[in-house]
Protein backbone atom coordinates (compact mmCIF):
# COMPACT_ATOMS: atom_id res chain seq x y z
CA UNK A 1 0.00 0.00 0.00
CA UNK A 2 1.23 3.76 -1.15
CA UNK A 3 -0.23 6.33 0.91
CA UNK A 4 1.08 9.95 -0.34
CA UNK A 5 1.18 13.53 0.88
CA UNK A 6 3.53 15.37 -0.89
CA UNK A 7 5.03 18.42 -0.08
CA UNK A 8 3.48 21.34 -1.52
CA UNK A 9 6.26 23.60 -1.39
CA UNK A 10 8.11 20.50 -3.51
CA UNK A 11 9.10 21.12 -7.80
CA UNK A 12 10.30 17.82 -8.06
CA UNK A 13 7.67 15.55 -9.49
CA UNK A 14 10.59 12.97 -11.15
CA UNK A 15 10.21 10.48 -8.38
CA UNK A 16 8.03 7.77 -8.49
CA UNK A 17 6.91 6.28 -5.42
CA UNK A 18 6.51 3.31 -6.54
CA UNK A 19 9.22 3.08 -8.81
CA UNK A 20 11.49 3.77 -5.66
CA UNK A 21 9.44 1.46 -3.22
CA UNK A 22 9.90 -1.37 -6.22
CA UNK A 23 13.95 -1.35 -6.76
CA UNK A 24 14.22 -0.49 -2.45
CA UNK A 25 12.36 -3.83 -1.70
CA UNK A 26 14.73 -5.62 -4.73
CA UNK A 27 17.65 -4.02 -3.13
CA UNK A 28 16.99 -4.80 0.46
CA UNK A 29 16.70 -8.62 -0.76
CA UNK A 30 19.93 -8.60 -2.49
CA UNK A 31 21.52 -7.10 0.51
CA UNK A 32 19.85 -9.68 2.61
CA UNK A 33 18.54 -7.53 4.81
CA UNK A 34 15.93 -9.44 6.62
CA UNK A 35 14.47 -6.31 9.18
CA UNK A 36 12.06 -3.54 8.37
CA UNK A 37 13.87 -0.33 6.84
CA UNK A 38 12.75 3.40 7.16
CA UNK A 39 13.96 5.84 4.68
CA UNK A 40 13.77 9.84 5.26
CA UNK A 41 14.68 12.15 1.71
CA UNK A 42 15.03 14.94 3.18
CA UNK A 43 17.31 18.12 2.62
CA UNK A 44 20.61 19.10 3.39
CA UNK A 45 19.64 20.68 6.59
CA UNK A 46 17.92 17.98 7.81
CA UNK A 47 20.85 15.82 6.96
CA UNK A 48 23.49 18.16 8.41
CA UNK A 49 20.91 18.17 11.67
CA UNK A 50 21.40 14.30 11.59
CA UNK A 51 25.43 14.43 11.13
CA UNK A 52 25.98 16.92 13.62
CA UNK A 53 23.89 15.17 15.98
CA UNK A 54 25.23 11.29 15.33
CA UNK A 55 28.42 12.08 14.21
CA UNK A 56 29.73 14.88 15.30
CA UNK A 57 30.23 16.28 11.77
CA UNK A 58 28.52 19.74 11.24
CA UNK A 59 27.82 19.65 7.32
CA UNK A 60 25.21 17.90 5.17
CA UNK A 61 25.80 14.38 3.60
CA UNK A 62 24.46 12.17 1.24
CA UNK A 63 23.23 9.71 2.97
CA UNK A 64 23.88 8.56 6.21
CA UNK A 65 22.59 4.89 8.24
CA UNK A 66 21.37 4.08 11.54
CA UNK A 67 22.17 0.58 11.93
CA UNK A 68 19.08 -0.58 14.60
CA UNK A 69 20.43 -2.63 17.60
CA UNK A 70 21.40 -6.49 17.40
CA UNK A 71 18.64 -7.84 19.40
CA UNK A 72 16.11 -6.14 16.85
CA UNK A 73 17.69 -6.10 13.47
CA UNK A 74 15.46 -9.22 12.20
CA UNK A 75 12.34 -6.79 13.18
CA UNK A 76 14.13 -3.88 12.19
CA UNK A 77 17.47 -3.15 10.32
CA UNK A 78 17.39 0.20 10.59
CA UNK A 79 17.18 3.63 9.08
CA UNK A 80 18.68 5.45 5.95
CA UNK A 81 18.76 9.18 5.69
CA UNK A 82 19.43 10.40 2.21
CA UNK A 83 19.44 14.69 1.15
CA UNK A 84 17.43 15.11 -2.17
CA UNK A 85 19.37 18.09 -2.77
CA UNK A 86 23.07 16.72 -2.08
CA UNK A 87 21.50 13.84 -4.41
CA UNK A 88 20.48 16.69 -7.01
CA UNK A 89 24.08 18.25 -6.90
CA UNK A 90 25.36 14.92 -7.41
CA UNK A 91 23.22 13.41 -10.64
CA UNK A 92 23.98 16.69 -12.37
CA UNK A 93 27.89 16.35 -11.21
CA UNK A 94 27.90 12.32 -12.70
CA UNK A 95 25.71 12.55 -15.72
CA UNK A 96 22.21 10.59 -14.54
CA UNK A 97 19.20 10.77 -12.91
CA UNK A 98 17.60 11.52 -9.52
CA UNK A 99 16.14 8.60 -9.58
CA UNK A 100 19.17 7.13 -10.34
CA UNK A 101 20.84 8.94 -7.91
CA UNK A 102 18.91 7.88 -5.10
CA UNK A 103 18.99 4.75 -5.96
CA UNK A 104 22.80 4.75 -5.65
CA UNK A 105 22.31 6.27 -2.62
CA UNK A 106 19.61 3.58 -1.37
CA UNK A 107 22.08 0.63 -2.51
CA UNK A 108 25.33 2.22 -0.55
CA UNK A 109 22.98 2.81 2.76
CA UNK A 110 21.34 -0.73 2.55
CA UNK A 111 24.69 -2.16 2.62
CA UNK A 112 26.48 -0.29 5.38
CA UNK A 113 22.51 -1.31 7.21
CA UNK A 114 24.22 -4.91 6.99
CA UNK A 115 27.20 -4.20 8.75
CA UNK A 116 29.70 -2.95 6.18
CA UNK A 117 31.84 -0.32 6.19
CA UNK A 118 33.72 1.27 3.59
CA UNK A 119 35.96 3.46 5.92
CA UNK A 120 37.25 0.40 7.60
CA UNK A 121 37.01 -3.10 5.74
CA UNK A 122 39.72 -3.94 3.08
CA UNK A 123 37.55 -3.39 0.36
CA UNK A 124 34.73 -5.74 1.10
CA UNK A 125 31.76 -3.00 0.55
CA UNK A 126 33.12 -1.67 -2.68
CA UNK A 127 33.29 -5.33 -4.42
CA UNK A 128 29.54 -5.77 -2.86
CA UNK A 129 28.36 -2.58 -4.05
CA UNK A 130 29.67 -3.08 -7.55
CA UNK A 131 28.53 -6.74 -7.58
CA UNK A 132 24.65 -5.52 -6.60
CA UNK A 133 25.20 -2.53 -8.70
CA UNK A 134 25.12 -4.66 -11.99
CA UNK A 135 22.46 -6.75 -10.55
CA UNK A 136 20.29 -4.21 -9.87
CA UNK A 137 21.26 -2.32 -13.12
CA UNK A 138 22.33 0.82 -11.92
CA UNK A 139 24.82 2.71 -13.89
CA UNK A 140 27.98 3.28 -10.71
CA UNK A 141 28.41 2.85 -7.53
CA UNK A 142 29.26 5.15 -4.84
CA UNK A 143 32.57 3.76 -3.55
CA UNK A 144 33.34 2.99 -7.78
CA UNK A 145 32.56 6.47 -8.31
CA UNK A 146 35.00 8.15 -5.61
CA UNK A 147 38.08 7.24 -7.59
CA UNK A 148 36.48 8.53 -11.06
CA UNK A 149 36.49 11.96 -12.16
CA UNK A 150 32.99 13.84 -12.22
CA UNK A 151 31.82 15.01 -15.54
CA UNK A 152 30.90 18.58 -13.61
CA UNK A 153 32.39 19.82 -10.08
CA UNK A 154 30.19 19.49 -7.70
CA UNK A 155 30.92 23.16 -6.06
CA UNK A 156 29.06 24.74 -8.98
CA UNK A 157 25.75 22.70 -8.82
CA UNK A 158 22.67 24.36 -7.23
CA UNK A 159 19.95 21.98 -6.16
CA UNK A 160 16.88 22.19 -7.92
CA UNK A 161 14.71 20.37 -5.60
CA UNK A 162 13.82 20.64 -1.57
CA UNK A 163 11.26 18.16 -1.42
CA UNK A 164 10.65 16.20 1.05
CA UNK A 165 9.75 12.23 1.24
CA UNK A 166 9.75 9.28 3.28
CA UNK A 167 10.23 5.65 1.98
CA UNK A 168 8.66 3.41 4.80
CA UNK A 169 9.02 -0.09 4.55
CA UNK A 170 7.24 -1.09 7.89
CA UNK A 171 4.05 0.46 9.01
CA UNK A 172 5.16 1.38 12.33
CA UNK A 173 6.74 5.13 12.76
CA UNK A 174 10.47 5.19 13.41
CA UNK A 175 12.29 8.01 14.73
CA UNK A 176 14.15 9.65 11.49
CA UNK A 177 10.47 9.40 9.86
CA UNK A 178 9.41 11.62 12.95
CA UNK A 179 11.66 14.25 11.87
CA UNK A 180 10.25 14.82 8.89
CA UNK A 181 7.35 17.27 8.99
CA UNK A 182 5.76 16.45 5.71
CA UNK A 183 6.69 13.56 3.40
CA UNK A 184 5.63 11.26 1.11
CA UNK A 185 5.08 7.79 2.61
CA UNK A 186 5.59 4.23 0.92
CA UNK A 187 4.90 1.07 2.57
CA UNK A 188 5.73 -1.98 2.15
CA UNK A 189 3.35 -4.59 2.86
CA UNK A 190 3.99 -8.07 4.10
Amino acid sequence: MIDTDPDPRSTNHTLSSYGLTRFFNSARAAVGLKGEVDVLLADDSTLRRLNKNFRGKNKPTDVLSFPAAAEISQLHAGDLAISLETAACQAAVYGHTLRDEVKILLLHGLLHLSGLDHETDNGEMATREAKLRRQLRLSTALIERSVTAPQKPLSRLSPKTSSRSAIKSSSQPKSLLAASRKSTKLRRTT
